[in-house]
């Protein structure tokens, strides 16, 4: 009884050994790879329990989450000969852990280092294809996307996509960075003062243009000023002339123009007006009196 009893002993062990070697835990952020005699039988992509055949099968283990890996600060030099120290990172993940596997052994450690060389190179070709100024200027995000469009699908190879690239830091070496600032800005300073140039010269034209115009349109409406001015008097003088002409209203307008005339003798204050008894006026006054 003892010897079957050690024997069922031995028996469950074996069988929960079994079972635990059978098993494949899978958890969401992760892929299993199960592999037979060193090739990979299958990649397991969901969250779970699996099964695997025990001391045949192995089970392999890759992240599934995107992954960060920070580049060394190194040297590049800008297409006008101009040294700039670039700081870096970038953001990856395993899109294919087939292909990963195969290509690169399972190592995290041998897909940064195809990381690192792909983005360095890229980096390298994209500020040397550019003067410094251009870099400067570019740091708001279009050197990070040419970057990223130099590197292509170059990783694709490896089961790798990359998601974002950053730049941290890109900057000049210490020993001439002041120089290079003073240089930028009296740069800045001469195109500055070329658009204020500009600027004064184009205002100065429009000025002139201006005021051609307005003393055009000015001498002008003097012009037809004095043609209305004309027509008026002519028109004037036209009816002064009928009026005359007819001797039942001669007297009644040389009586008028007599009363204007008088008026425009007695403007302001303490006015005295003496008039001879021959005058049209004064007799124009008598014969009212009368």
């Amino acid at each position: 009884m003892k010897k079957k009893h050690v024997i069922g002993i031995i028996v469950a062990v074996a069988a929960v050994i079994i079972l635990g070697s059978s098993v494949v835990v899978t958890n969401q952020n992760e892929y299993k790879l199960i592999r037979q005699f060193g090739k990979v039988n299958r990649v397991i992509d969901s969250a779970g329990l699996g099964l695997k055949l025990p001391f045949i099968q192995s089970a392999d283990t890759l992240p599934k989450e995107t992954l960060l890996y920070d580049l060394a600060p190194s040297d590049v030099i800008t297409k006008d000969k101009k040294t700039m120290i670039s700081d870096s990172y970038i953001l990856w993940k395993i899109e294919d852990p087939l292909k990963f596997a195969q290509t690169l052994n399972f190592s995290i450690s041998n897909a940064e280092n195809r990381i690192n060389t792909a983005v360095y190179n890229a980096t390298k070709n994209v500020i040397s294809s550019m003067n410094q100024d251009e870099v400067i200027t570019s740091r708001d995000g279009l050197l990070s996307d040419m970057v990223m469009a130099n590197i292509g699908s170059n990783m694709e190879q490896y089961g790798i996509k990359l998601t974002v690239f950053e730049l941290k830091q890109l900057d000049l070496p210490d020993d001439n960075k002041d120089a290079v600032y003073e240089r930028m800005i009296s740069e800045r300073n001469n195109i500055a003062a070329t658009f204020t140039a500009e600027g004064d010269s184009e205002a100065k034209v429009i000025r002139n243009t201006t005021d051609k115009e307005i003393a055009i349109q000015i001498s002008e409406a003097s012009k037809q000023a004095e043609i209305l001015i004309a027509e008026g008097e002519a028109e004037y003088m036209r009816i002064l002339s009928e009026a005359y002409s007819d001797e039942s209203k001669t007297d009644f307008y040389s009586y008028v123009r007599s009363l204007d005339a008088l008026k425009a003798s007695m403007k302001g204050g303490d006015k005295t007006v003496v008039l001879s008894s021959d005058s049209p006026i004064a007799q124009i006054f008598n014969g009212a009196v009368q």
